[in-house]
């Protein structure tokens, strides 16, 4: 039996759907009068702007590895909308990325990483990838994807530790490279850069684990009051020779009280 009403025979209209059983442009052939024709079928389709997306990431070397952190949030627009979104990201044994941006495109890049792990894994030679590795495979995927106009969009810092050395690198939609010991994403740029370079630089090679994650901490919490699509629940990893570690959500407390001093914005009252 047919169950939908539609192709039972020709509608009062054929714009509306008075039953609403199948959405207009998926809906089966309606005998001879045919199916409804989307204008943009057959069209190439590229994502002109991120939907929903995650702000900055931060990471820093320390003396035995790279520390990487970012927060669980996925903004719809201005919309605090996922709260528990993972934006870290195990490659292997020897790598962690961390991406803010486009989720869903960051979510292709996790898949296709993923299916290269998988492919170097099946070579069975003893070889693994490290993070330089990895580095420059997405260097060269993001640029190849903005060459087609189609990029990912996404800024992702890539940490790792392998063979008795840490790294640290960035690389965006347009295929821009660079690497250094403190790194940030998105509004971190801004404003957590300037915090980690005062705490680390220079002191790479001294700052234990215990105090890279308090640096790490406490610039994510400054960005939780200055950046409003932030949350103050997070996740840091890890990356040393025992390998890669992401710790579980944890949520850092606020105070807010001092707000209520604040004059200068809006309208005043006293």
């Amino acid at each position: 039996m047919d169950h939908f009403p539609t192709n039972w025979g020709r509608p009062r209209n054929d714009g509306i759907d008075l039953y609403n059983t199948y959405p207009l442009h998926l809906r089966p052939d309606n005998g001879s009068y045919g199916r409804p024709k989307d204008s943009f079928e057959e069209g190439v389709q590229r994502t002109r702007q991120p939907i929903v997306t995650g702000t900055s990431v931060l990471a820093i070397k320390y003396k035995d590895g790279v520390i990487v952190a970012a927060d669980n949030l996925a903004s719809y627009g201005s919309l605090a909308r996922f709260k528990d979104i993972q934006r870290l990201h195990a490659v292997g044994t020897h790598t962690v990325i961390g991406a803010g941006g486009d989720m869903s495109d960051f979510q292709h890049i996790q898949h296709d990483l993923d299916s290269l792990i998988i492919s170097e894994f099946s070579e069975a030679d003893g070889h693994t990838l490290g993070p330089t590795e990895i580095y420059e495979y997405l260097s060269q995927v993001m640029y190849a994807r903005r060459s087609k106009m189609d990029p990912l969009w996404n800024s992702i810092l890539v940490g790792g530790w392998k063979d008795g050395k840490s790294f640290l690198g960035y690389v965006d939609l347009l295929g821009t490279t660079y690497s250094a010991s403190t790194l940030a994403t998105g509004y971190g740029a801004y404003i957590a850069q300037p915090l980690l370079r005062k705490a680390v630089e220079g002191r790479e090679h001294e700052l234990t684990e215990e105090e890279g994650v308090k640096i790490v901490e406490e610039s994510l919490k400054v960005l939780f009051y200055r950046d409003a699509r932030s949350l103050n629940k997070y996740q840091i990893a890890v990356v040393n020779e025992k390998g890669v570690s992401i710790s579980d959500s944890k949520i850092s407390p606020t105070e807010w009280s001092f707000a209520e001093g604040i004059r200068g914005y809006g309208a005043q009252t006293q």
